[in-house]
């Protein structure tokens, strides 16, 4: 639901604009709004899983919270599925990341070739292929979505787990790779 009260508001924002008679936004505005989205939060979530820690991968606050091992694999599997259905292909994604896997380096290159298949439904989209509609299961009921509010929704989602991931890295001593860099020296403009 959050996922389509987000893209109802990036529509609802962009609407007042074209009434008005203002200048139209650009072709295909939509999509490269949520590919620039994407790309933070996929940039986030590899960098912290190549930041942290190997011993550090088993690490959770308390017992009824993932590992942070965990929210890395609960976030291949959610981008498998979500561009998966996106893409109108059958899920690659044979595996249970959050579950059988552990090794730093297996969920490092496994959160890597997650983000670039969804990174791939990008590549030839544009906002007409955005806004037409897939069958997505929710709840046991079969709803038609936009593809824009499902890849709005993954977006959304991989940000709340990276938000998880930069507390447990806090939590350790570490800084998130996007406090990092943001505190990094600025070069000065020529």
């Amino acid at each position: 639901m959050k996922a389509m009260w987000q893209c109802a508001l990036l529509v609802s924002l962009a609407a007042p604009a074209l009434a008005q008679g203002q200048a139209s936004p650009a072709p295909d505005a939509l999509t490269a709004a949520l590919k620039r989205q994407f790309d933070g939060v996929s940039r986030n979530m590899k960098e912290a899983a190549e930041k942290m820690p190997e011993e550090k991968y088993s690490f959770q606050p308390n017992k009824d919270v993932r590992t942070f091992g965990q929210f890395v694999g609960h976030i291949i599997n959610a981008q498998y599925r979500s561009c998966s259905l996106v893409k109108g292909e059958t899920n690659p994604n044979k595996q249970d990341f959050e579950k059988e896997v552990s090794q730093k380096a297996a969920l490092v290159k496994g959160i890597t070739a997650a983000n670039d298949y969804c990174a791939a439904a990008f590549t030839s989209a544009n906002d007409k292929w955005m806004l037409e509609t897939v069958t997505q299961q929710m709840g046991g009921n079969a709803m038609q979505v936009p593809r824009a509010a499902i890849l709005a929704g993954t977006t959304s989602h991989s940000n709340e787990s990276y938000g998880s991931m930069a507390v447990y890295m806090r939590l350790n001593g570490l800084v998130p790779p996007s406090t990092e860099r943001a505190q990094a020296p600025r070069r000065p403009s020529p």
